[in-house]
């Protein structure tokens, strides 16, 4: 697989980090404007509207490659911070507590703050 797929590496990466930061920068767009089946925006000065701040700016910043490392390891941190306030006194497996998305998130933008915004960026 790596003989056909090893040439496309820096494509796939791309591809990768455009998609997640775009996906994330939802999750605030979602918070700070009601938007996508969320009733009411957040208040912005709270922990969850800084949460949509940082997940709109920083998934923007991601899917453009403006700034992708230190976005993504602000990004990772929150996420990090989420998984271990919001869903982990829920139960100790993220399958139970409902905080896969949180998990993998962190370490995908973990990944990215270590990789830099590569192909198909602005920076």
């Amino acid at each position: 697989m790596v003989t056909f797929l090893g040439p496309h590496r820096a494509t796939l990466y791309a591809g990768l980090r455009i998609v997640a930061g775009l996906l994330f920068s939802l999750h605030g767009i979602q918070k700070l404007f009601g938007a996508f089946g969320r009733p009411a925006p957040v208040d912005l000065v709270s922990q969850m509207g800084l949460a949509g701040v940082i997940e709109t700016a920083a998934g923007l910043g991601i899917a453009l490659g403006l700034y992708a490392s230190p976005l993504a390891l602000l990004a990772s941190g929150q996420m990090a911070v989420a998984y271990f306030q919001v869903h982990l006194p829920q139960g100790p497996w993220p399958i139970m507590n409902g905080g896969e998305l949180a998990a993998l998130y962190c370490w995908l933008f973990l990944y990215i703050a270590a990789t830099g915004s590569g192909k198909w960026s602005l920076r």
